[in-house]
């Protein structure tokens, strides 16, 4: 009797083990071949559960102000301070400062930007050049030649209004991490306002030629 009982349990304990094993290998099937095609919707609040829960929460604009400044300011003092004494000419200097800035805003700023972003493109509007490409490289370098350019300009007419202020006592204000990244981001953020005004205006423009 006993051995009876034995091999009826055991076609029930194979088909357990066998129904077991295809749930797992369908989860597994399913988890590979998913993407967005296939996935499921998940609502904006369902998505807020599994964030982090911190009581002390920044806006995105803020977030992405301080990651611009942080990076700059981390620029400022690792080429500007740290090669100042290797590299005599200060062109020269300028040239490597703008390049860095440019490298680190394709490679890492805008990177960044593009992680923390809570949908694809939602951190667009922060970068001058979104859409990632080879062709970035090179055009945040120009970008950040440009910036740089009009950071000088902003220290020079500075420094000539202190001293003018002070009668000439030779009081100046120098480049400093913090400042320039502050001074840096906030031209960077002017041109890129610019450039979404302008372009809002030629689509404006466009749908009333097309409407008429």
């Amino acid at each position: 009797m006993a051995g009876n009982k034995k091999r009826r349990a055991a076609p029930e304990e194979s088909r357990t083990t066998t129904e077991f094993y295809k749930l797992h290998t369908d989860a597994v099937r399913d988890l590979v071949e998913a993407d967005e095609s296939n996935s499921p919707e998940v609502s904006e609040e369902e998505l807020q559960k599994y964030r982090s829960g911190s009581k002390f929460k920044l806006s995105d604009w803020t977030k992405a102000v301080l990651i611009k400044i942080w990076f700059a300011g981390s620029v400022c003092f690792f080429i500007l301070w740290g090669l100042s004494s290797y590299i005599g000419a200060h062109l020269d200097l300028m040239l490597v400062f703008a390049i860095a800035l440019g490298m680190v805003t394709d490679v890492l700023t805008n990177n960044i930007l593009r992680y923390y972003a809570k949908t694809e493109g939602d951190n667009d509007r922060f970068m001058m050049f979104p859409k990632k490409s080879y062709i970035t490289f090179p055009l945040n370098i120009l970008y950040a030649i440009v910036l740089l350019f009009c950071v000088n300009m902003f220290y020079t007419l500075l420094n000539i209004t202190l001293s003018a202020a002070s009668r000439g006592s030779g009081l100046t204000i120098g480049v400093g991490p913090i400042l320039f990244g502050i001074v840096y981001t906030a031209f960077d953020l002017l041109f890129i306002t610019m450039k979404r005004t302008l372009r809002q205006i030629f689509q404006d423009a466009k749908k009333n030629a097309k409407g008429q």
